[in-house]
């Protein structure tokens, strides 16, 4: 299976998985319905989690359409994909076939960003798709999560530098926190047409519901902070600082992108 920095097997992921439903799942909404997200589509979601869009994306095309849910690690998906309608499978989306081909709507989220392959994926999602289907990429653009307040400077400064090295940690991974960025251009390149994207953001408050992605995130991979140079002592004051109501930071900007596979495309 493709390796990860954050393991979705571990039991950890799960409160990343609820704050990533809680502060994104409305925006990932909104950008499906977009696309004329109707009854009786065929739908593909990739790297599913815990399902929560995978099981409203059910409801919206109602028992004639169809959801496939793939993920490395599917359990979490398990409660919300118990419908006839809905096929959940373990599925490495870089080293196995995909499950189908002809699908009204492919979405991904936060899933090419952690793939050295992601360009080949990209490709591989596209060729999946209908004449006139749309893809959804959504992804973060981790290069711009500012201090907005913080209780003095060694505060913020504690702040960048933890964040600094989880990215750091990232793109050893082979993953790329600047791919927020560079997946409209990725899209344009595949052939997709009507390419657009929104991008959003929201001030996070220490304590608040999403600020806690970046204690999940640290707590996941504290060994390897550790080993990038980082203090047990530090990361004691980080996790102390995300629960400062007098902090504030910037969320991750979400950049979601659609596209659409042309009804008639130019063969070589």
């Amino acid at each position: 299976m493709s390796r990860y920095l954050f393991d979705n097997s571990a039991p950890e992921s799960q409160g990343r998985f609820s704050v990533l439903e809680s502060c994104y799942d409305p925006v990932s909404r909104r950008q499906l319905e977009s696309t004329g997200l109707k009854a009786g589509w065929r739908c593909l979601e990739v790297g599913g989690g815990s399902a929560s869009l995978g099981g409203w994306l059910a409801e919206q095309v109602g028992p004639g359409g169809e959801v496939t849910i793939t993920d490395i690690e599917p359990r979490w998906a398990l409660p919300r994909s118990v419908q006839p309608h809905v096929r959940l499978l373990r599925h490495d989306i870089v080293r196995d076939p995909l499950p189908g081909d002809g699908y009204d709507l492919v979405h991904a989220r936060l899933v090419l960003l952690h793939l050295p392959e992601r360009l080949q994926v990209l490709k591989r999602l596209v060729g999946a798709l209908r004449p006139g289907g749309w893809l959804v990429l959504e992804e973060f653009d981790c290069s711009w999560v500012p201090v907005l307040a913080a209780p003095d400077e060694d505060a913020a400064a504690l702040f960048r530098q933890v964040h600094t090295a989880l990215n750091g940690l990232l793109e050893a991974s082979g993953a790329d926190p600047l791919w927020g960025q560079r997946a409209l251009g990725a899209m344009v390149r595949t052939g997709l047409v009507d390419v657009m994207a929104t991008t959003y953001a929201e001030a996070w408050l220490g304590g608040s519901t999403g600020i806690a992605l970046h204690r999940h995130n640290v707590d996941q991979v504290a060994h390897q902070l550790v080993q990038a140079g980082l203090s047990d002592r530090e990361l004691g004051r980080f996790r102390i600082l995300l629960q400062d109501p007098e902090f504030v930071a910037n969320s991750y900007p979400l950049i979601s992108v659609r596209g659409r596979r042309p009804f008639e495309e130019n063969t070589p």
